[in-house]
């Protein structure tokens, strides 16, 4: 088994309340893992944690890149994303005044076109254009080529959705991290929204998700972490992790 991302004894305190009490979560490369728990339970906060965004009290983040182990534990964010992992967010934090196509064009990495010298020269003309084939190619897997040109403002709840996606793929990303995908989605734009990252995670790319609507989510997912009070009470396949009595009892309700 091979690994992606291991957290271990991962401890994240505000004052007095401890949000994260020794937190272990190995994600497996080329699956979909999913973290579900009541609110309040430390899923985002650990999240917040993997992408700098917080330092931890205790504990190690590793993310293994080309064959080795990177020790990533208290990075800033921008260096987290540089590293290859990049997250979406439950509100969208996407250009609703640009275009589809604009909002994938601008997160793309080391575009020539942004220096002072290569901008007078015009070497970046080719280079405009791969990147924009690249887009196209991504739009496609995330089903919205048709919507290219259309500001991003008159997607639906689902296609905003698939848009972060979008830009995180085109981000170059190994490790994406969905923040409930799902919220406030309709039931038929929320399937389409899982059907296609378990279309782009057979292409290679690794997913961790957080999601509440775990009869949606346990049809698309291989592994599931389920937290509470700051800690992981169960783990294993969404079948072992749907029929713990420790489970039903937290986050199911009995």
């Amino acid at each position: 088994m091979s690994f992606i991302l291991t957290a271990e004894g991962v401890v994240k305190q505000f004052g007095a309340f401890r949000a994260l009490d020794g937190v272990d979560i190995a994600v497996e490369r080329g699956k979909v893992t999913l973290i579900i728990g009541p609110n309040g339970s430390g899923k985002t906060t650990f999240v917040n944690v993997v992408t700098g965004v917080y330092k931890p009290e205790a504990g190690r983040v590793l993310f293994y890149k080309d064959g080795r182990a990177v020790d990533i534990t208290g990075w800033p964010p921008h260096k987290v994303f540089e590293a290859g992992i990049v997250r979406t967010f439950q509100i969208p934090q996407i250009f609703l005044k640009l275009t589809v196509l604009e909002n994938l064009l601008v997160v793309a990495r080391g575009q020539r076109g942004e220096g002072v010298l290569p901008a007078l020269t015009r070497n970046w003309v080719k280079q405009e254009e791969e990147l924009a084939k690249r887009a196209f190619k991504i739009l496609k897997a995330v089903r919205l080529e048709d919507k290219w040109d259309s500001p991003a403002y008159l997607l639906s709840a689902g296609e905003l959705k698939l848009l972060e996606l979008a830009r995180a793929l085109m981000a170059g990303a190994e490790l994406i991290i969905l923040d409930e995908p799902i919220a406030g989605v309709p039931i038929d734009q929320a399937h389409e929204v899982f059907k296609t990252v378990k279309e782009i995670n057979q292409t290679g790319t690794t997913f961790l998700v957080i999601e509440h609507r775990i009869d949606i989510a346990f049809k698309y997912v291989d592994y599931v972490y389920a937290m509470a009070s700051g800690r992981v009470i169960s783990k294993g396949t969404p079948e072992q992790v749907a029929n713990d009595p420790k489970v039903k009892e937290v986050y199911i309700g009995g």
